[in-house]
């Protein structure tokens, strides 16, 4: 693999012209495409299977008036009992009005003929339907209905349009702009070389472009959830900044060892291209093996951010060559361009240094290696101790009450708490149908009586009949909020109590329902995948480092970083300690497909510090130094990469905090803090720790299993024999 990667960065620095202009062609016809093919995105996240999906299915084929998108409009009167006054009925009956006339509406409910009104005459609840589902509801229906009430606000009043039909795309904006400028920053002070910085972000910039084109050209044809692009774009332009960093960084090194550009560049992508090669592999596998969870959103979740680091894998190995060729010496900082390289012999650089060791990488690994029993029991103890909130760690869909302060679903959510109390913000709905009307007839009050009957119910709406009078759907309000762990509680007990009532089928349904539905499922999938995740490490590692101990040792380090993750994730997005940091108002339980989500990118990105790290330790070993020494040569040989490369992609990730939505600022927190966990504290500190205190055992594998493995050559060795068998083109 390693040759013919070095012959494909030979090629494309020969072929630069060809390559860019490929590459330019590819990323204009795929803009092209994605602005003219590009489809929406779906704000709900649904789950094949589940009761709640199938009483959707069910509404949809039976009761189809009831089956769409869904608005609570809420009402405060200014003043306490103005409601039941004529002067305010008329104003509640001209905002019920001009709901029900609203483009896109089927109808709009009285809360005089509701009983929605609070007992003090101030509050009051308009349901309203829309005829299609809230992905399908248009922007400017949306716009009209949030601007509902207008009238009646200029006399004081305060009307909040709010429901699931707000559900809407989150915006990328320009605070993760910040990220990337500080990622800018990192490149230039570790490159020394504003040629070398700008290249390296402009290839970057390149892969994501065409990553996320072809994404969206895409998404005519595949549906995509709301955050699968954003997941996308911030892998994306992680991956892609830091595999051209490291084939950079590889490349200006052949540079100051006397190599041509062009057999400097070879040789940068036949090993680093190697390493990247691997790294990205390991990211789409964890990313791709999403699937086997058997969940459709976090299926295409996972196989759009696949599709972006595989673009940025391409990217790394062929376009970044071609940009060196460009670059040439420029890469280098200003002073060491002009010292003149000797003539290179044969299949060995011209000039090989006395290695410097006083580096911070060399110094730390020594340091590390030597106080290795106390630096392993703080490090354990330490990441043990951030692990503690995990235990406590709960899972659910996001609702209106974590929302943007200001937002228009925050505002009717907070003023519908205000009034009513916080089940009103998440109602059940029940679906009763049979054969027959007279069964239903039958059922309806039956199963209205056991779930009245049921603890922390405050109450069952009257029931509505499809026009065969065949189903019924009955709304039923808990007394907690909807990610609130009592409500889960009471979803379970309904449907235990109203099972099968009669000769009628009874189904639970509804967002709070379909939330915790979604919730378990997730929560029954993650053992399993991090049982295949875990599995799956210690395969690749063992191929890549002909070892038993160091994949075992990389895999227990993996997770370490997710449960330290897992835990500091908890303690501010669930707990709310320090929540004022990161601009979160709401603490609320983590999104479902969070943890298990993290898992995935989290292995890929654990595995690509793993493989620039020991890939060293080893090659070392392999040509005569002692294991601890070697140790030391692979943490000073990679800290300063590994460093820079953890700093940008904790940069890439932090920028996405930044945004108002809940949902993506946890997804770029716990990347960011997940990242800083496993770089700097278990690959670079427990983990040369662990390798000096195995010493030589850490490379021991048995024979039979040796010669059974094949080799996949990540360090190069099968490069350099080529390269002693021909001279080096000068």
């Amino acid at each position: 693999m390693a040759t013919l990667l070095y012959r494909l960065g030979r090629a494309s620095l020969r072929r630069r012209r060809l390559v860019v202009a490929v590459w330019l062609v590819v990323l204009v016809g795929l803009g092209i495409a994605a602005a003219t093919l590009k489809g929406p995105t779906a704000s709900n996240f649904t789950m094949p299977g589940t009761e709640s999906q199938q009483a959707l299915d069910l509404l949809a084929e039976r009761f189809p008036a009831a089956s769409g998108a869904t608005g609570t409009i809420a009402v405060k009167a200014p003043a306490d009992g103005q409601l039941t006054t004529p002067e305010g009925q008329a104003v509640v009956k001209g905002v019920v009005q001009e709901a029900a006339t609203l483009p896109g509406v089927v109808g709009a409910v009285d809360p005089y003929q509701s009983q929605a009104i609070t007992p003090n005459g101030r509050y009051a609840l308009i349901q309203v339907q829309f005829a299609t589902g809230g992905d399908d509801v248009t922007s400017a229906q949306r716009e009209a209905y949030e601007k509902v009430g207008a009238q009646a606000e200029a006399q004081g009043w305060q009307i909040a349009p709010g429901g699931e039909v707000l559900n809407s795309e989150p915006e990328v904006g320009s605070t993760e702009a910040l990220g990337v400028l500080v990622a800018a920053i990192v490149l230039i002070v570790t490159f020394g070389s504003l040629v070398a910085a700008g290249m390296t972000m402009l290839n970057a910039l390149i892969g994501v472009g065409v990553g996320m084109a072809g994404l969206f050209a895409l998404s005519g044809a595949v549906e995509l959830t709301s955050t699968a692009p954003i997941l996308a774009l911030m892998l994306g332009l992680a991956v892609g900044i830091d595999y051209s960093l490291f084939i950079t960084s590889r490349h200006r090194q052949h540079l100051l060892e006397g190599l041509t550009p062009e057999e400097a560049v070879g040789r940068a992508v036949g090993t680093a291209g190697s390493a990247v090669l691997f790294a990205g592999a390991t990211v789409v596998i964890a990313l791709a093996g999403l699937a086997v969870v058997g969940i459709p959103f976090l299926t295409v979740m996972g196989l759009a951010a696949a599709g972006t680091v595989s673009v940025a894998v391409l990217v790394a190995i062929t376009l970044a060559p071609a940009l060196l060729g460009f670059a040439g010496r420029r890469v280098l900082p200003r002073k060491l361009r002009k010292v003149e390289a000797a003539p290179a012999t044969e299949g060995t650089p011209a000039t090989e240094a006395a290695e410097d060791r006083s580096g911070f990488g060399f110094r730390w690994a020594q340091w590390v290696t030597r106080l290795r029993i106390p630096v392993i029991l703080v490090g354990l103890l330490g990441l043990g101790l951030l692990a503690l909130p995990a235990q406590d760690m709960r899972i659910a869909l996001p609702d209106a009450s974590t929302a943007p302060v200001g937002s228009p679903a925050r505002t009717s959510a907070d003023l519908i708490r205000e009034g009513f109390g916080p089940g009103f913000t998440g109602r059940l709905a029940v679906v009763v149908t049979s054969d027959s009307p007279q069964d239903t007839a039958t059922a309806v009050p039956q199963v209205a009586a056991l779930i009245q009957r049921t603890d922390g119910v405050l109450a069952v709406a009257p029931p509505q009949l499809d026009p065969s009078g065949r189903t019924a759907l009955l709304g039923v309000i808990p007394k907690s909020g909807p990610t609130d762990a009592a409500t889960e509680t009471l979803v379970h007990d309904i449907r235990d109590r109203v099972g099968s009532v009669g000769n009628a089928e009874v189904l639970l349904t509804g967002v709070t329902a379909i939330g915790i539905d979604v919730s378990e499922k997730l929560s029954d999938a993650m053992p399993v995948y991090l049982l295949l995740v875990v599995g799956l490490s210690i395969l690749l590692l063992m191929l890549v480092f002909r070892s038993i101990l160091v994949p075992v040792k990389a895999a227990l380090g993996f997770l370490l970083t997710v449960a330290a993750t897992f835990g500091i994730t908890v303690a501010v997005f669930q707990q709310g300690h320090l929540a004022s940091l990161v601009g979160l108002d709401s603490p609320a339980p983590l999104i479902s497909f969070l943890p298990i989500l993290l898992i995935g990118i989290l292995f890929g990105l654990a595995m690509d510090y793993e493989v620039f790290l020991v890939s060293r330790m080893r090659e070392d070993f392999v040509h005569g130094d002692t294991a601890r020494q070697a140790t030391i040569n692979g943490m000073g040989h990679g800290a300063r990469v590994v460093t820079a490369a953890a700093l940008i992609m904790m940069s890439v990730f932090g920028g996405f905090v930044f945004l108002d939505d809940p949902v993506i600022k946890s997804m770029g927190f716990a990347l960011a803090v997940g990242v800083a966990i496993d770089a700097f504290v278990v690959r670079m500190t427990i983990v040369p720790a662990v390798m000096s205190l195995l010493n030589a055992r850490a490379w021991w594998l048995p024979r039979w299993l040796d010669r059974a493995l094949p080799n996949v050559d990540i360090e190069g060795e099968g490069l350099r024999a080529h390269l002693d068998k021909q001279p080096v083109t000068v």
